[in-house]
């Protein structure tokens, strides 16, 4: 089993080196361009996000599209993958990171764009769209689409299910004393409670918690830093100079900490955001929308309230801490600098923890169903349910370093059937933008 985990890591880091890298940062770059710098519209985006749009068709609000999507990309990536980031790579991987989901916007809105332009409505009147419908109806290849469908359906196990469960109850056990298995028992009554439900039990419960989750933790980091306000501007001065001239962790050569910090920034940021790998775009074709554009941009706000926002508030508290230097990383490192709280410190961060894992797993489930529907019918639906709710018990009471490699391999090749479907039609992309934000038709309804 050991050997068997050393082989799955290293073929997960093989996955996730430098050519998905590259290829995911210069698709964020072009769609920039295509897109006609589309961050410039980040403020009609977030106004419009709050609106029901009145007439539009869908499953499910606009609000309720975004808040499951940011459920699923706001998890332990923002704690202990900035942590992770930070420790591997520095001070500089902060901004690495932070300029990923600048960049990420664009993917997001073109991906989104694309899934509801290409959505269909299946036989019971359900919304069901993604990357896979996107492939099969604009490129015609569903056997393209039936790979990106079988990637996500079973990374969605591991990512958004068992590998959260897990951390959420390894961390209540080592910070409150409660046994793994009885964190596992209330998280899956609770993930049943809400997912057996469909889509719209789902979104009503992230339209609460979202907010409330991500509130909660950013005044964590708020107070944390106004405690620590006089090494702020030298934090931020550190971050950017590492960035360029290279500062690992522990010491280290000066084109060393630079390559780090870039390859952790980047990488965390795109695990993060999840910008390119056509993940949130399968909710976004749910949302009741007049237009394409309109929900791309709604879903485009995910990527900076996840990367731009809490990711940077959570890499500006661990290195305002100075934990960073001590080589502790991931979810240590996180609780070194979240102790600076005195006795609220570990509470905000299990509490911050325990509502990303438990929003990660909703978000994710409903991936994972569409996914598997598109292969084998509506009839899979309700077995898939199941057999996820019981995957969350399982995850809570097993170390799954296996489980996570499978999973990191899997979500990472998802972005190829994605990434080439954005490519491919980057000229759809362009048409539809121009035609409702460009021309000022954003309250028109869809072609």
């Amino acid at each position: 089993m050991e050997q068997l985990e050393q082989i799955a890591s290293s073929v997960a880091d093989f996955v996730w080196g430098p050519p998905l890298l590259i290829l995911l940062v210069g698709t964020h770059l072009w769609l920039t361009i295509r897109s006609g710098v589309i961050q410039r519209y980040l403020w009609t985006a977030i106004r419009i996000s709050f609106k029901r749009d009145i007439g539009g068709t869908g499953d499910i609000s606009q609000f309720g599209a975004l808040t499951t999507a940011l459920a699923a990309t706001i998890g332990t990536g923002n704690i202990v993958g900035v942590a992770t980031a930070v420790a591997a790579g520095g001070p500089g991987a902060v901004l690495w990171m932070w300029l990923t989901g600048v960049f990420g916007i664009a993917t997001k809105y073109s991906e989104a764009l694309l899934s509801v332009k290409y959505r269909i409505q299946t036989k019971d009147g359900q919304m069901a769209g993604g990357p896979m419908y996107v492939i099969e109806r604009g490129m015609g290849k569903r056997w393209l689409g039936m790979v990106f469908a079988a990637f996500t359906a079973v990374s969605a196990f591991g990512i958004g299910n068992m590998v959260q469960a897990n951390s959420i109850s390894s961390m209540v056990e080592e910070t409150f004393g409660i046994e793994v298995w009885m964190t596992g028992i209330v998280l899956t009554i609770l993930t049943a409670i809400v997912i057996l439900g469909g889509i719209k039990s789902i979104a009503r419960v992230c339209e609460g918690l979202v907010p409330f989750m991500a509130i909660f933790y950013f005044i964590g980091c708020a107070i944390l830093l106004v405690m620590h306000w006089d090494g702020i501007p030298d934090t931020v001065a550190l971050i950017f100079s590492s960035a360029f001239t290279g500062q690992a962790a522990m010491g280290g050569f000066l084109g060393a900490g630079m390559k780090e910090a870039i390859r952790y920034g980047v990488a965390r940021g795109l695990f993060s955001n999840e910008s390119g790998l056509g993940s949130a775009p399968i909710v976004a074709a749910a949302a009741q929308t007049k237009n394409p554009a309109r929900q791309a941009l709604v879903s485009s706000t995910g990527t900076f309230w996840d990367t731009v926002v809490v990711c940077a508030m959570t890499g500006l508290v661990i290195v305002n801490s100075g934990e960073w230097m001590t080589g502790a990383r991931g979810a240590s490192l996180t609780k070194a600098a979240f102790a600076d709280i005195p006795v609220a410190g570990p509470i905000v961060l299990t509490v911050g923890l325990l509502t990303f894992v438990f929003s990660t797993i909703l978000g994710w489930s409903y991936y994972g169903e569409k996914a598997a529907e598109y292969l084998w019918g509506a009839r899979v639906i309700k077995p898939y349910r199941f057999v996820w709710v019981a995957a969350v018990m399982l995850g809570s009471v097993l170390s799954l370093p296996l489980v996570w490699s499978l999973a990191d391999i899997t979500n990472g090749l998802m972005a190829i059937p994605n990434l080439i479907s954005l490519l491919a039609l980057q000229s759809v992309i362009v048409a539809e933008t121009r035609h409702y934000l460009w021309n000022k038709n954003l309250d028109e309804g869809g072609r």
